[in-house]
């Protein structure tokens, strides 16, 4: 089998790329076709451990699921996280092979291209379509040398691309014919068509500019897809709103700090969407606001971001927290932080070095150069609830708080702990919340009396189903069949 490639280009970063690829999946998948996502290179620290065991950008592994697949490390070959404003930890497919700066990966690119391709070799063998998704955007002059994530990968597997504008930002016919404008007569001939994002109004008083941009371009306007307010798909990095749902009585006040390297905040997602929960995203330099829980997340440079709260009161927040009755959840680099200590003697996140914890647990950590990934299962304990979730992390923790641990896994494994006043949680464990029972028994560990169950994974299914509807009823689909070969 020999794939028919096609690749969803945006003229910015979040002008809805990653939406359309997880739609035309769900879509495609409907009609029957073996369609498989794929993006050559990820920049994000919002990541995803693969049924391979290895590691991929998160938006990959929701188009994944929305074509009914397991993520692999071919759907994602390159994964960039960053660990400094200058620099990133590079994974090639599924496993860190290095950390550099931005100069050192320009060069680097060739062999990047090379796992790239062989992905989509390997893929191309496998299914018969594939659906592409660019990065930021294609017309980036200072980065078009040796680019592998968006025209240099198009022009090297010889697809067709469609380019997609966000109208809600403002400036959309700028946008598309300034991208158009920016690129090589070879790449302006690969544009296949423009799609049109989040689009709020009455489309007739759209229809003088789509005219206007197909004449002057001579490319089609394949859709103009309307604002889905409400629509729910796992965010590639950005960060909510700070403040995700209304306060109200009855519902539980949860706060989590937004890190400068905050990983995997879409583990808060299923908080956000729990009708009984006001979920507060505390931005650098805010206090934060008195809460029933609060939650450490994760992060791609633990120390650094554990600095940067130490210096912003959170140590004297989490102390008079818990005085007061609060529960306190640290998950992945939040466990670590409530320790006694956190090292790093090989420079895994930046200088090597030592920092002092919270101090709130016995523990403490070494990060190592072998990355722990793993998919698991288990049950929390006390409790006996069953709980499903997946390790990122380079830290290895040692100490007696583990004696009493969070979860026992289907592998023999134990994790985490829980505090002798069981005020304290911890654990390595993202997704913790994905599941309806172990979501339920954290609310009611955290003080929320009566649990309204909420179906996370429906209403994931629900949100893909919604979107391809969508894309059905606002895209022209007979056009972009035929992009695909009238793939069967």
């Amino acid at each position: 089998m020999s794939a028919r490639t096609l690749m969803i280009q945006g003229t910015t970063s979040d002008a809805g790329k990653s939406t359309v690829v997880a739609g035309l999946c769900r879509v495609l998948r409907r009609r029957g076709v073996h369609v498989v996502p794929f993006k050559p290179q990820n920049m994000a620290l919002n990541s995803a451990v693969t049924a391979d065991s290895g590691e991929i950008g998160r938006a990959q592994a929701v188009q994944a699921h929305a074509a009914g697949l397991l993520p692999s490390t071919d759907m994602n070959p390159v994964l960039l996280k960053p660990n400094s404003d200058t620099g990133a930890q590079v994974i090639i497919h599924g496993r860190a092979v290095a950390n550099m700066e931005a100069s050192a990966y320009h060069d680097y690119k060739q062999v990047a291209m090379t796992a790239v391709l062989a992905s989509h070799r390997r893929l191309s063998d496998q299914f018969a379509v594939i659906m592409v998704e660019g990065a930021g955007s294609p017309a980036e002059i200072n980065l078009r040398a040796n680019d592998i994530a968006n025209m240099g990968f198009a022009e090297a597997v010889d697809c067709p691309v469609i380019l997609v504008a966000d109208i809600d930002r403002g400036g959309v016919f700028a946008h598309l014919v300034g991208t158009l404008e920016l690129l090589s007569a070879s790449e302006q001939a690969r544009v296949q068509g423009f799609i049109i994002n989040r689009f709020r109004g009455d489309i007739a008083l759209l229809q003088g500019g789509l005219d206007w941009l197909e004449e002057y371009t001579g490319k089609p306007v394949l859709g103009v897809l309307p604002y889905l307010h409400g629509l729910h798909l796992e965010a590639e990095d950005a960060l909510p709103a700070a403040r995700s749902a209304e306060a109200g009585a009855g519902k539980l006040r949860i706060v989590v700090p937004a890190l400068p390297h905050i990983s995997n905040h879409t583990d808060f997602d299923p908080l956000r969407l729990h009708p009984q929960v006001e979920l507060i995203f505390v931005a650098p330099h805010e206090l934060p606001p008195p809460a029933d829980l609060a939650i450490l997340p994760g992060s791609k440079n633990v120390r650094a971001d554990l600095l940067r709260l130490c210096e912003q009161g959170w140590g004297a927040y989490l102390e008079k927290h818990l005085r007061y009755g609060g529960k306190l959840l640290g998950i992945c680099g939040g466990l670590q932080m409530l320790g006694t200590q956190i090292h790093d003697p090989h420079g895994i996140e930046g200088e090597p070095g030592s920092s002092t914890g919270f101090g709130l647990l016995d523990l403490h950590t070494t990060l190592e150069q072998d990355k722990q990934l793993h998919n698991v299962s288990g049950h929390m304990l006390p409790g006996d609830v069953a709980v499903t979730g997946y390790e990122i992390h380079a830290g290895v923790s040692y100490g007696l708080a583990l004696q009493q641990p969070f979860a026992r896994l289907a592998d023999g494994r134990l994790d985490g702990a829980i505090s002798h006043d069981n005020q304290i949680i911890a654990t390595y464990l993202h997704g913790v919340f994905d599941s309806t029972a172990a979501c339920a028994a954290l609310l009611q560990w955290a003080g929320l009396q009566s649990v309204q169950p909420v179906d996370y994974h429906a209403l994931r299914e629900q949100n893909f189903e919604r979107l391809a509807d969508t894309l059905e009823a606002h895209l022209d689909m007979p056009r972009i069949m035929q992009l695909l070969g009238d793939a069967p």
